[in-house]
């Protein structure tokens, strides 16, 4: 069975709307590329969509109505928007499920050292990676750095055009025998992974326009670059060394998101894992409009590192943000919480690895997913023998299939490569601990987890058209 490429179905105005859907989806994870980033992107388009903030709510008592919505952002990398349904919400919600993290690398607490000249940050590698692929690539730095006194300095560095970039090395091929003889996953290793920021150990005079090497004493005129850095680091942000102890900066690749191909259907930029699932998530919950049953989307963090923490998955915030909706709505009881998750139904919208015919051996070609063929289902995720997945029911599905069939989305059905080759997981598995209907669903890529990822944007249309009609749907028996 071979589904239909979504281009070949469109009319030049529904082409339209796919593109501009597609340009601003683009400028979105051109310049949101960590959760906070995100975070803060999500927020300022709720409110102005009308979207309150629950802990404000809750302060001035508010008695939640039906088409009412609410959101709470959790320690500024997760948040999760609520518009409130005219059926009762013990009955159950429609809850999109999106992660806003991606791989990268983060900066140690106590990462500046100089050595051999240069400056360096320390970093530890975060999520799924091939360290090769961060090596000899402009990388920008960003996030946040919270000094004792509660500021908190932003740092976002390397993306404008006048930025200085960040880089990590690699060895020359002239040298490099015995490194392209070892094994892919120990070509670059983690330690090696670190961040080059200076090679100058002068500063330069401003009255005498001469360089100046600072030599207070012997450890700094040992680590003359080093210094430079840290004044530079204090006198245009503030910061000193001790404060990177109270620092998350994340290490990511450089510049925009970009069309790909002559004719320009496809988008290549960082982070679309899982991104390119979380934007059409949000606009689609921006898009929906007096719901039967209220309406959820979830965007939160730490899913590429199991989904632990405070902001992942496996967390409550969620499930204590629910209680604090259900009792503004006069809805809550312990017994009411359980019986609305239970009956809630849910789309992990994350990614799927698209077909690449270069690697075709990697691949089951009947249950694979294509770029351009539309929104992607997996009923299982996990890895060989469905380890670790999530398995939704044929009932649910059957469902699914006939809400996607009404409002004509192109959809595609996958697996995660072949059986014994390899696997992945998603947070389906964490919310369908609660008994609710989940189903993964979202938009193949291509190059997963490398530095800049491809995808269609047919299928990020198409997406968001699936996760719309979604929202809107009165219920699955």
């Amino acid at each position: 069975m071979e589904r239909t490429n979504a281009w070949t179905t469109y009319d030049l105005e529904t082409q339209k709307k796919c593109l501009t859907f597609a340009e601003e989806y683009r400028q979105f994870i051109s310049n949101q590329k960590t959760e906070r980033e995100c975070v803060d992107y999500f927020v300022n388009e709720a409110e102005k969509a009308g979207y309150e903030e629950l802990s404000r709510a809750i302060e001035e008592g508010k008695q939640l109505k039906a088409g009412d919505k609410i959101y709470m952002a959790w320690m500024n990398k997760s948040i999760v928007l609520f518009q409130i349904g005219t059926e009762p919400m013990e009955k159950g919600l429609n809850i999109l499920g999106a992660h806003i993290d991606s791989p990268r690398l983060d900066v140690k607490q106590n990462p500046v050292y100089e050595k051999g000249g240069l400056a360096f940050l320390d970093t530890h590698y975060y999520g799924g990676i091939k360290k090769y692929q961060f090596v000899a690539l402009p990388l920008a730095l960003h996030g946040v750095v919270v000094k004792k006194d509660g500021e908190t300095v932003i740092l976002n560095v390397g993306e404008d055009e006048d930025d200085p970039v960040f880089f990590v090395s690699d060895l020359l091929i002239h040298l490099a025998q015995k490194q392209m003889q070892k094994k892919g996953s120990e070509v670059i290793e983690g330690e090696a992974l670190d961040l080059i920021v200076g090679n100058k150990p002068v500063k330069i005079d401003a009255k005498t326009k001469a360089g100046k090497k600072d030599a207070k004493n012997a450890e700094t005129a040992k680590e003359a670059v080093k210094a430079v850095l840290l004044d530079i680091l204090k006198e245009q942000y503030g910061i000193g060394e001790d404060d990177f102890e109270s620092a998350e900066l994340e290490v990511v690749p450089a510049g925009k998101a970009r069309d790909a191909g002559f004719d320009r259907s496809m988008i290549l930029g960082y982070g679309q894992d899982d991104r390119v699932c979380a934007y059409p998530s949000f606009r689609a919950m921006l898009e929906t409009e007096n719901p039967v049953r209220t309406s959820v989307t979830l965007l939160v963090d730490k899913e590429e590192i199991g989904s632990v923490g405070a902001t992942g998955m496996r967390s409550h915030f969620f499930e204590n943000a629910l209680a604090e909706v259900m009792n503004l709505a006069g809805q809550y009881s312990e017994l009411a919480l359980r019986r609305c998750l239970a009956n809630s139904d849910m789309l992990s919208s994350d990614v799927s690895a698209a077909f690449d015919p270069t690697y075709a051996d990697c691949f089951d070609e009947k249950n694979t997913a294509f770029l351009g063929r539309g929104m992607v289902f997996n009923k299982f995720t996990g890895s060989r023998g469905k380890s670790g997945s999530n398995d939704a029911n044929a009932e649910y599905i059957a469902h699914l299939r006939d809400i996607f069939d009404k409002e004509g989305v192109s959809t595609q059905t996958a697996e995660l490569g072949k059986v014994d080759v390899g696997g992945g997981g998603t947070i389906a598995y964490i919310l369908a601990l609660y008994g609710m209907n989940v189903i993964d669903s979202g938009v193949p890529v291509l190059s997963m987890h490398s530095p800049f990822e491809a995808t269609s944007k047919a299928d990020i249309y198409e997406a968001f058209r699936g996760y719309t009609a979604f929202l809107q749907d009165a219920n699955f028996a």
